[in-house]
């Protein structure tokens, strides 16, 4: 069970958040002056900032024009393993990690930082593997639990046991409205579909391996999903589960890092272990597997020219291929966004921001426009 502690009346009333902005004490002198470790990255809910954990404590960045926002890097150390914003309020959702945590890795710590302090927590029985923020929710993932509170409240409104779930795999839709939720099924290989607004829920197999990575659309209306094989990228139908389309990353195994939904849902970003970001065109009104453009989009998906034969040939020939890619350093974590004017947004676990902008109709290779250290702002990656 959990345990929920409010340290003022009716602290988390989402109608009380405001905006954030740099505030006289962002920059700490003391623990600033060394390099600190990246423990989580993460974007704000429409990628346009993202969240840093460090051994130190965490940081939060403006994507464009790229700056810091703030920093908190507490006296006494402590590490952070996760970050949750919610879009730019000033509430934020924390975790403790790495070999010296800030806070206790069982807790989810409801920071507030107009006030520069935790306002609520809630305490579990096991690790939290991360966290996901609405206006209205509060969602909770454990290794093989789901917990989804009423976020004025904290009052626990479900539990939902999953699969193993050690990546702490979950989405939520977005928008104003009932909430969508997507998160491991109860086998290897299957998702949970929650519509709230019509209280279904459905299961679907979305792949014989283990599921990895997930993305949802802001409305929660398509679903991204990759597994261990890192090959294949499906997306999913929500609401009956059908699955809409199927994207090639390539014919080798990788370890999908990231998966991200345009805000229009045209196009699908991967990022993986083989340090390559592809960009994938969809088409999301069209029937299951069709590989028959939108008109309207301009954008023609890039498929096999063995497509035709696809009902002889192994999906190799007939899945879908990227329309653009860029390759940087093999090996590490990166985790992407979609920006503004067709570009992508790629942030390293090194401390690297790149912005690169892509052709969405004659594709190939993207074009780096900004690169950056965000651990050291004065310097950029080559």
């Amino acid at each position: 069970m959990t345990t929920v502690s409010l340290h003022q009346s009716n602290p988390l009333d989402s109608t009380s958040t405001t905006t954030l902005t740099n505030s006289p004490d962002s920059h700490p002198s003391t623990a600033a002056a060394t390099v600190p470790t990246l423990l989580h990255l993460s974007f704000n809910q429409d990628s346009a900032c993202f969240a840093a954990g460090t051994d130190h404590g965490f940081r939060i960045f403006n994507c464009d024009p790229f700056r810091e926002i703030f920093r908190r890097d507490f006296p006494s150390g402590g590490g952070i393993a996760v970050v949750q914003m919610l879009f730019r309020c000033n509430i934020l959702a924390l975790v403790g990690g790495g070999p010296n945590p800030h806070y206790p890795i069982n807790k989810v710590m409801i920071w507030d930082d107009h006030q520069s302090r935790c306002i609520g927590e809630l305490s579990f029985r096991s690790e939290v593997k991360s966290v996901r923020l609405r206006r209205d929710r509060i969602v909770v993932i454990l290794l093989q639990k789901i917990y989804v509170y009423n976020f004025a409240d904290l009052k626990l409104l479900q539990q939902i046991d999953t699969f193993v779930n050690p990546k702490g795999l979950c989405e939520v839709s977005h928008v104003a409205g009932a909430m969508v939720l997507v998160c491991l099924g109860l086998q290897k290989g299957q998702i949970r579909l929650e519509h709230y607004g019509s209280k279904q829920t459905k299961f679907v197999m979305a792949h014989d391996s283990r599921i990895v990575c997930l993305a949802l659309t802001h409305d929660g209306s398509l679903l991204a999903t990759a597994s261990s094989k890192g090959t294949l990228v499906r997306v999913f139908n929500t609401l009956d589960g059908s699955l809409v389309q199927e994207v090639r990353r390539g014919a080798d195994r990788a370890d999908i890092y990231s998966l991200a939904f345009s805000k229009t849902a045209e196009r699908l970003a991967v990022s993986s272990d083989r340090g390559t970001v592809h960009v994938f065109n969809l088409k999301v009104d069209s029937g299951p597997l069709q590989t028959i453009s939108d008109p309207n989009t301009g954008s023609p998906p890039v498929v096999s020219h063995l497509s035709f034969m696809k009902g002889v040939l192994p999906k190799y020939f007939s899945s879908e291929w990227s329309v653009a890619r860029i390759h940087l350093n093999e090996g590490l974590q990166y985790v992407v966004g979609f920006g503004h004017q067709n570009t992508v947004v790629i942030l390293g676990m090194d401390g690297s921001f790149y912005r690169c902008q892509f052709d969405p109709v004659a594709g190939g290779e993207m074009t780096v426009v900004e690169s950056r250290n965000f651990l050291k702002p004065d310097e950029t990656f080559s």
